[in-house]
């Protein structure tokens, strides 16, 4: 399908999407949220596809927040409205039952923090600049910053970069356990590829159980944390993949996982 704000692209079980609007720094409207909606619809229906990349076209900028001339239109109704269509699309994303990483460009501002947070990890281009401007704007997050980021990198970190509206260098996203890895610009795509096609040789059920342990983990108390695990574990041998595992180990080869979700 053809898209006009992002660009699609499936190779060897890995989908990328790249934010296409270069000139307006990749930021967010109504219509790149919609197509970025339907993409990731296909995805989740997709049972070749183990790993999702997110990146932005050009090199200046992954997603530079949402589109400020469509703000500026909005009153309350219309900000709410828009503000619910960004979480149900970055909550789809979130939800994916495959990998989903984001290499981060460069600007990585508002919405497009809020997107790389909502990704399984990030890997940064040593140009990336994270934050949270939206105060700046006499307003708040609108697609989970509040929520997602206190999360990742705890809450006094993330009040003082909401409440100031500042950006920080991808070091120092590094140093925050914002990103989990920082690269020159040109090698960004290779170390995020690599990474991907290491994920993508996996079992896909395993995968699954694995996200989503986590992900359903951290919200509840170690003890049912635990009991979450144990639930995986054992669901994973309902796949062939768990036998194909343990025998290709066993056997000295290389595993062949064909199991599916």
């Amino acid at each position: 399908m053809a898209y006009e704000n992002i660009l699609y692209d499936v190779k060897d079980g890995i989908a990328t999407i790249t934010f296409n609007r270069p000139k307006a720094l990749n930021a967010l409207n109504g219509a790149l949220l919609a197509e970025l909606g339907e993409a990731l619809d296909g995805i989740a229906a997709d049972e070749n596809i183990r790993v999702l990349i997110l990146t932005g076209a050009g090199e200046k900028s992954f997603v530079a927040g949402a589109d400020i001339s469509e703000l500026a239109t909005f009153d309350s109704l219309k900000a709410k409205a828009f503000a619910a269509k960004g979480h149900a699309i970055i909550g789809k994303l979130q939800s994916l039952p495959i990998a989903v990483i984001a290499a981060v460009n460069g600007f990585a501002l508002g919405g497009g923090t809020e997107i790389a947070i909502a990704c399984d990890f990030i890997y940064a281009s040593e140009n990336a600049k994270f934050g949270q401007p939206e105060i700046n704007l006499g307003v708040v997050p609108g697609f989970g910053g509040t929520q997602r980021l206190p999360r990742l990198i705890g809450a006094n970190m993330a009040k003082e970069l909401i409440f100031t509206g500042k950006m920080i260098e991808a070091d120092e996203a590094l140093q925050l356990g914002l990103a989990n890895k920082v690269v020159p610009p040109e090698g960004l795509m290779d170390e995020v590829l690599n990474t991907a096609g290491v994920i993508a040789s996996k079992g896909k059920v395993s995968l699954r159980a694995a996200k989503q342990a986590v992900n359903n983990g951290l919200d509840v108390d170690l003890a049912n944390g635990c009991r979450l695990e144990i639930d995986a574990f054992s669901l994973c041998y309902a796949s062939p993949d768990a036998r194909e595992g343990t025998s290709a180990f066993l056997e000295k080869r290389q595993p062949e996982f064909k199991g599916s979700l």
